[in-house]
């Protein structure tokens, strides 16, 4: 997969392309992400990329010329492709948004900064609004380096397997298990017996138990969504049960 990223800072993506699952999936040619800075499209001796906004008010607006002038620079690799607008507006960002990214070939983000870009840029070029959540950050820079991470991580043999990522968090609209490692006993507590067990049925079942235990806890909005097994709605409603009796 290309990511290609538009932003006025490219440095800061620098520790992304560097270091983590995402350095070594770029080192290793798993992912190629070209960064490209709006500002070497920008116009005039002082390459501008703002402007005041029509009509008044605070802050700069981002031109779309230059915007234009970056996607147009770029090479269309073979396959689907979508440009993406990371702004507060957009489409929240989660884990099942994430698993269809990962059948794109290619991913445009543009990062916009100051009040936004102009809306010109939206309507004519792109594709898809995506936000990381329900608050405001300076720029898209941050929302795009999470974007990269979590479907970049997704696509098949940069974890080493499927099965280290379908059993995460979200996956299924349920919460992880806890996980445990050496030593057995730490400050004074110790690892759940059924762990030591040997028996993978046992621990099959604690482990979901734990995790609708978790959600139903932590989350219990996702449960709306999530798909049920008869056998996960009659743990579900014996952790409810629990709940109550608790609760008087």
């Amino acid at each position: 997969m290309r990511f290609d990223i538009l932003s006025i800072f490219p440095e800061m993506f620098i520790p992304l392309m560097s270091y983590g699952i995402i350095g070594r999936a770029v080192k290793e040619g798993q992912i190629e992400i070209n960064v490209v800075n709006i500002r070497d499209f920008g116009e005039g001796p002082h390459q501008m990329v703002d402007d005041r906004p029509f009509g008044g008010g605070d802050g700069m607006v981002m031109k779309p010329e230059p915007i234009f002038r970056a996607l147009e620079s770029l090479p269309r690799v073979e396959g689907d492709r979508k440009v993406v607008l990371l702004t507060p507006q957009g489409q929240l960002f989660n884990q099942s948004l994430a698993r269809n990214l990962t059948k794109l070939k290619q991913i445009v983000l543009v990062c916009g900064r100051y009040e936004g870009v102009d809306e010109r840029v939206r309507s004519r070029y792109v594709d898809m609004e995506l936000s990381v959540g329900d608050y405001i950050s300076t720029g898209g820079e941050l929302p795009a380096m999470v974007i990269v991470e979590v479907v970049g991580r997704l696509i098949p043999g940069i974890l080493g397997g499927e099965k280290s990522t379908l059993e995460e968090s979200f996956e299924d609209n349920f919460l992880e298990y806890p996980q445990f490692t050496r030593p057995r006993v730490f400050q004074g507590e110790g690892v759940p017996s059924v762990l030591l067990s040997g028996d993978h049925g046992r621990i099959r079942l604690w482990r979901r138990t734990q995790s609708i235990k978790r959600t139903l806890e932590r989350r219990p909005d996702l449960l709306e969504k999530a798909h049920l097994s008869e056998k996960d709605k009659h743990i579900l409603e014996e952790l409810r049960q629990k709940q109550i009796s608790q609760g008087n």
